[in-house]
Formats: C-alpha cells, sequence, structure tokens
C-alpha cells in the first residue's frame, strides 16, 4: 500500500488511515498503545521508522520479540537477578562485523534474538538452564555475539560450527551449524560428543536439540514460562515432568520428573547418563497419625532390550526422610543405560511413628527416560567403510594365495593387541553419583 499510495489519490488516502498501520505495527513489531503514546508518532510513522530498521526480521520479530517478553516477565517475577544478566540489542553493523569475522552468514532468526538482546554476562546462573548432581553442576549462559564469535570453530569435526551457550563450569557448549558440512544441516543446534573409542580427534557425534534458532529457543522459552521447568533456587532446571508420572498410595503421592545430561553420556561406547527428581508428598488433610519415616526402597530398571536390574536398599541417598501431613520430600539421584532409553518402576517402604510394627509400601509411578535424537560423525562412517574394505581385499587375498606369508606377523599382532588395549582401557565418563537412591 506504501508504494502504491504514489500511483493513485485514494490509495495516498488509504495508506494514510492510522487504523491500518496500528493492525501492522501490533501484528508485526508488538508495538503497544501505551509505547506509541510515548513515541509521539502516527502508527503509519512507528511502521515506516521500525520496518526500515528490522524490515529483514518481519517474519520472526514478533515471535522472539514475544518469546523474549514472556521469559523477562516471568523470571522478573521468580529469578530477578538472571534479567539483571541480560545484555542490550546489538546493531545491524555489529552482525555484519560478525559475519565478516568468521566468514559465514548468520541466519536471520538467530540476528533478529541478538537486535532484542545480545544474550548474558558470563554468570552463573545461565538463562540456558542448569543441573545439579552430589558432584556435578551445569549452567549455560546464553553468550553475545562477540564471545560466540570467538568460539567459532573450523577444526576437524565441528567445522563452521558457532557456539550458542557455555557452561564456565563443565566447558560445555551448545553449537549451531552454519553450513552442510561433516553431515550436519544448516543451522542445526547439537550439544558435540566426542567418539571415546575413535582415533580420529574429529569423529564427533551429535545430541540434537534444534533444527533453527527460532524453533530452539522458542521451545525453551515455553517450557519455562509454563512451568515444564522448575525453578529451584532461583534456577531454571532442566527437568521435564510427564504428568502422568504421579502416583498415589492412600495420603501420600510420589512424582517423577527426568533429564538427559549430553556432557555425561557418549554414543560411542553407548552411555546414557540421566537423573531424576522425585518429590514425596503428603496430603495436607492426613490425619497426624498418618505421620510415617521412609526405610527403604525397591528399582525395577528395564532397558530397551528388556534387560532388567533390580536394586534394593536403605533410605534414600543416605538419609530417611519422616513424611507428616502437608510435608513434601524431594531428593535427586541417577542412573546411566547402554541403551537410548529405559524406564524404572518401584515402591518405597515406610514405617508408621504412632504404630511402629506397622509397614506398608508407597507406589514409585514407572517413569521412561529417552535419550535424544543424535547423529553418527561422519568421520567414524568413513573409517568403518575403510576398515570392511581392507577386510574384504584381506578376505580376497587370502583366498586367492594360499601360502602367502606375512613376513611381519609379530608387529601385526602387536598393532592389534595395542588397538584392543585402547579400545578397552578407555575412561569412564567424570560425572558420578549415588546410583538408583
Amino acid at each position: 500500500i506504501y508504494s502504491c499510495c504514489y500511483l493513485s489519490r485514494r490509495l495516498n488516502q488509504l495508506s494514510s488511515h492510522d487504523p491500518l498501520w496500528k493492525r501492522h505495527c501490533k501484528k508485526y513489531w508488538l508495538i503497544s498503545e501505551e509505547e506509541k503514546s510515548q513515541r509521539n508518532q502516527s502508527w503509519k510513522a512507528i511502521f515506516i521508522s521500525t520496518y526500515s530498521d528490522l524490515g529483514r526480521y518481519i517474519r520472526y520479530y514478533a515471535t522472539l520479540k514475544k518469546a523474549w517478553d514472556d521469559l523477562e516477565k516471568y523470571l522478573g517475577q521468580r529469578c530477578p537477578r538472571m534479567i539483571g544478566s541480560l545484555k542490550e540489542s546489538v546493531r545491524e553493523e555489529d552482525l555484519d562485523a560478525v559475519e565478516a569475522q568468521i566468514g559465514c552468514k548468520l541466519p536471520d532468526d538467530y540476528r533478529c534474538s541478538f537486535r532484542i538482546h545480545n544474550g548474558q554476562k558470563l554468570v552463573v546462573p545461565g538463562l540456558m538452564g542448569s543441573m545439579a548432581l552430589s558432584n556435578h553442576y551445569r549452567s549455560e549462559d546464553l553468550l553475545d555475539i562477540d564471545t560466540a564469535a570467538g568460539g567459532f570453530q573450523q577444526r576437524l569435526g565441528l567445522k563452521q560450527c558457532l557456539p550458542l551457550t557455555f557452561c564456565i563450569h563443565t566447558g560445555l557448549s551448545q553449537y549451531m551449524a552454519l553450513e552442510s558440512v561433516e553431515g550436519r544441516n544448516k543451522y542445526e543446534i547439537f550439544y558435540q560428543c566426542p567418539d571415546q573409542m575413535a582415533r580420529n580427534p574429529s569423529a564427533i557425534d551429535m545430541f540434537i536439540t534444534g533444527t533453527s534458532y527460532l524453533e530452539w529457543f522458542t521451545s525453551y522459552v515455553n517450557k519455562v514460562v509454563t512451568g515444564g521447568y522448575p525453578i529451584i533456587r532461583d534456577q531454571i532446571f532442566r527437568y521435564v515432568h510427564d504428568k502422568e508420572c504421579v502416583a498415589t498410595t492412600g495420603d501420600i503421592t510420589v512424582s517423577v520428573s527426568t533429564s538427559f545430561l549430553p556432557e555425561l553420556s557418549s554414543v560411542h561406547p553407548p552411555h546414557y547418563f540421566f537423573t531424576y527428581r522425585i518429590r514425596i508428598e503428603m496430603s495436607k488433610d492426613a490425619l497426624p497419625e498418618k505421620a510415617c519415616q521412609l526405610d527403604s526402597r525397591y528399582w525395577r530398571i528395564t532397558n530397551a532390550k528388556g534387560d532388567v536390574e533390580e536394586v534394593q536398599g536403605p533410605g534414600v541417598v543416605g538419609e530417611f526422610p519422616i513424611i507428616s501431613p502437608g510435608r513434601v520430600y524431594e531428593y535427586t539421584s541417577c542412573t546411566t543405560f547402554s541403551t537410548t532409553s529405559g524406564y524404572m518402576e518401584g515402591y518405597y517402604t515406610f514405617h508408621c511413628l504412632y504404630y511402629k510394627d506397622k509397614f506398608f509400601n508407597v507406589t514409585i509411578p514407572r517413569f521412561h527416560m529417552v535419550c535424544p535424537t543424535f547423529k553418527v560423525s561422519t568421520a567414524r562412517m568413513v573409517s568403518a567403510v575403510v576398515l570392511l574394505l581392507i577386510c574384504f581385499v584381506g578376505f580376497f587375498e587370502t583366498n586367492h594365495n594360499e601360502y602367502a606369508v606375512d613376513e611381519d606377523e609379530d608387529s601385526t599382532d602387536t598393532d592389534e593387541y595395542e588397538d584392543r588395549r585402547r579400545v578397552l582401557d578407555i575412561p569412564a565418563p567424570s560425572g558420578r553419583c549415588p546410583r538408583h537412591t
């Protein structure tokens, strides 16, 4: 309409009709009546001036601005110090300078987000979530554009990948692929996972966390602002709770939430690390004589192959909590699977405090743990193909020359032994906590 208004007087009049521009200002730029009155401009002038600055982001701006506004409002009430770590927006020329520095184009949805907020300072807690176990802590910051550019990767295994997040405790980052190289899709977001069984340092598997910046960021924000991730000690914890994962026995309710830890997991060898948070609560309407104490736990753990492990022991995480009407007890533990998924279920045994000879079991609902989608390193896939070719050639030569003698037989045996030793002598992932408690 704005372009056509110069061709027709009627269109010129129509293009100056402020209610028309009001709708577009609210739809594309989320301009409120209050903001309009502060700027003391017509809706048309506001739309044109905003478009001249942010027009290339018109497909993304409203979605990302709403996500940022919702996040700020939610955290402002629950984690106010986290709001203080957010940085102001950057300019177009700053983003252009980063593109020139790294030699790659940044996706428009990423650029748009940084026109709203330039990530956050390197502080704790991190905006992109935390996780704490008995001897392991992670808190991911959303990197500002300059810090991200400084961590841009060109090495094999992470070629043309830009870090989005960083944890100052673990060094963990989520990366975005800026080009479709090394088996990655353009703009795919992932946690790197070095292949511990490969000699080649470029053999890096990927735990996929998003298909685009817009999808990655807005889905995370939605989890936060809808209460999908709990706020614990002024931090966002990335536990996922299945609403069906609740069991009530008498006056006691047990619910479970889970989380996958990529920094303590590997694809090769298969080692998938999960943590779970259990909440035990007695109804506030229960009679006082229903107060009881937890004595022991029983777990039945099943992996994706159907293999079952049973664990029984005293207390939970070294404690024997007392549960009384209205009281809540929560604790965190962990488990590992050699398969990409599995589930746990079981029961707690309690004794009554008023009738000490009375024991009863409380059901722990079945809860599933599933590893996120991952991609296997192309470097390892190539190595596997080469190995198969070598084996095929060796088989062919052996079958066509029965009397062939390997003149370096001893050294070959030594190499094979060394390969086996390297494979078998793999250090275990560093994270450890009491399992199945």
